[in-house]
């Protein structure tokens, strides 16, 4: 009887969260952005949408008026950010009022000209609140509600940001980090995907690895891997490294009707000669399309179990 409860459970969830990224569907690029401007990093992005997707999907039975689902999408973004940053010991900011008329500041700065240098120059509400109002266009009420502060803090952040701004040189050349070289357990998974040699890649995990594909499943084991996502072997495709975003990552390439197409993005954390931690982004639309720009290669629309066609 308990087992049925959780299968039917599990199976009820599963529902559920279908129907709320279908409902969801058309914030989440800009929410993705958002992330990724907010976190200043592509990869600390993703993990802020990931847990922002999570928290808004369990927590959304309690909304007692479920009205403007995009601003909630974007309060439980920002509200997760600033709280990390909180834990992590970080000054997350004031936001004060002054004396001035509430009204817009516009000094001709273009907005997205300053994304790559407010996260050096602003505390993470300030980072916030800029984005929200001056890129996301939210009106300074909203914002307001998503920062915990008044409309007259949201004005006077911005004026006061745009004029700092307005003397700091946007064409600066951007922070560069080094990639590290190949690890060997890694160049042998790699060698080992592209001989579709299932064996060989098996014996590279540990048998505690944790197998994760971001917003899809999570697997706890060598063994659950092998009777789950790897039971029906490996994809046959391609696979090659990149340097994406400062991370060596793992490509999957599938060969379309114009050439390769990014099938699937992975990333691997290794321990004792071993994988430990296996990450896929193969549902991660979002991730997957910025990372095909970045690239320059397509990302392949069209694959088993989810249908990206625009």
């Amino acid at each position: 009887m308990r087992e049925k409860m959780k299968e039917s459970f599990t199976e009820k969830n599963r529902e559920l969260a279908i129907e709320f990224n279908s409902m969801m569907e058309e914030f989440k690029e800009g929410l993705w952005r958002y992330c990724r401007y907010l976190t200043g990093s592509p990869w600390d992005g993703e993990d802020l949408f990931q847990d922002t997707m999570l928290k808004a999907f369990g927590g959304y039975y309690q909304r007692w008026h479920p009205t403007n689902p995009k601003a909630y999408l974007y309060r439980m973004a920002t509200t997760t950010w600033i709280d990390q940053c909180r834990k992590e010991k970080r000054h997350v900011g004031l936001l004060e009022e002054d004396a001035l008329p509430q009204e817009n500041f516009t000094d001709g700065l273009e907005a997205e000209e300053a994304l790559h240098i407010l996260f050096d120059l602003f505390y993470p509400r300030q980072v916030a609140v800029f984005l929200l109002k001056e890129v996301f266009r939210f009106d300074a009420r909203e914002v307001a509600g998503m920062v915990r502060t008044t409309p007259g803090a949201i004005y006077a952040t911005v004026r006061r940001m745009k004029e700092k701004l307005a003397s700091v040189d946007l064409l600066e050349s951007r922070t560069h980090h080094p990639v590290s070289d190949t690890h060997p357990v890694i160049q042998a998974y790699l060698n080992a995907m592209n001989e579709g040699d299932i064996q060989a890649v098996m014996a590279l995990i540990s048998e505690e690895a944790h197998n994760e594909a971001a917003l899809g499943f999570q697997e706890y084991s060598k063994g659950e891997m092998r009777s789950g996502s790897m039971k029906y072997g490996l994809p046959g495709m391609r696979a090659e490294e990149y340097s994406l975003w400062g991370r060596n990552v793992i490509v999957m390439l599938s060969e379309g009707t114009k050439g390769p197409e990014i099938h699937d993005i992975q990333y691997q954390e290794v321990e004792n000669e071993k994988i430990v931690h296996h990450i896929s982004y193969y549902f991660r639309k979002e991730l997957i399309f910025a990372a095909g720009e970045e690239l320059g290669i397509p990302p392949q629309i069209d694959k088993p179990v989810v249908d990206w066609n625009l």
